[in-house]
């Protein structure tokens, strides 16, 4: 006759937790081990593949306007709006049209924000003032089409070596030439 051993359910719910415990273990470490990056080859295995090395020849380099920059340039436009008293937004784009520094001055429209940011990047896509880009519309008026762009006078750009770097885009002056105006003082803070 065989001597069957009762196990209390407590027991096995113990070891079936046990089990189950162990299997996750397993599980985790082996996709942890497949996730993590490679490990140097050891003495005798197989070698890592070697990194691609661009050459140097077929690289660009561009110049950018740093932060510290950005920030003198937007305060002063926003400075000199205000000297003016005029409500304005003022924004600074890099070279890649990439939102910098944005600037909300006190009773500025919340249209403006928005208007400074398109000025802005407008600027540094064509190289130009907006006021001159605006005239390229009779001649080409799907420009104004393009995403993110927006062809009223406030917006100018910023140069380097006779690269463009960032552009500057003001908005909520009652005017698209004030705004110009002040975007150009602000940019007129980098040469100083």
């Amino acid at each position: 006759m065989k001597h069957v051993k009762n196990t209390s359910k407590r027991t096995r719910l113990v070891a079936g937790g046990a089990v189950a415990a162990a299997l996750v273990a397993g599980t985790v470490g082996a996709v942890s081990a497949q996730a993590s990056p490679a490990a140097p080859a050891a003495a005798g295995g197989a070698a890592a593949a070697p990194k691609a090395e661009a050459k140097s020849e077929g690289l660009v380099s561009s110049a950018h306007l740093g932060t510290d920059a950005a920030v003198k340039a937007a305060q002063g436009a926003l400075k000199a709006a205000e000297k003016a008293n005029q409500h304005v937004s003022v924004a600074v784009v890099d070279r890649n049209g990439n939102t910098l520094v944005t600037l909300r001055g006190d009773g500025a429209g919340p249209q403006s924000y928005e208007a400074a940011e398109k000025k802005a990047f407008t600027a540094v896509s064509w190289n130009a003032p907006t006021s001159e880009l605006t005239k390229r519309l009779e001649s080409a008026p799907t420009l104004k089409d393009i995403p993110g762009t927006l062809f009223l006078a406030g917006g100018a750009p910023v140069d380097a070596k006779g690269a463009p770097v960032a552009g500057i885009g003001v908005a909520g002056a009652p005017s698209g030439d004030l705004d110009e105006k002040f975007a150009q003082a602000g940019a007129a803070t980098l040469a100083e």
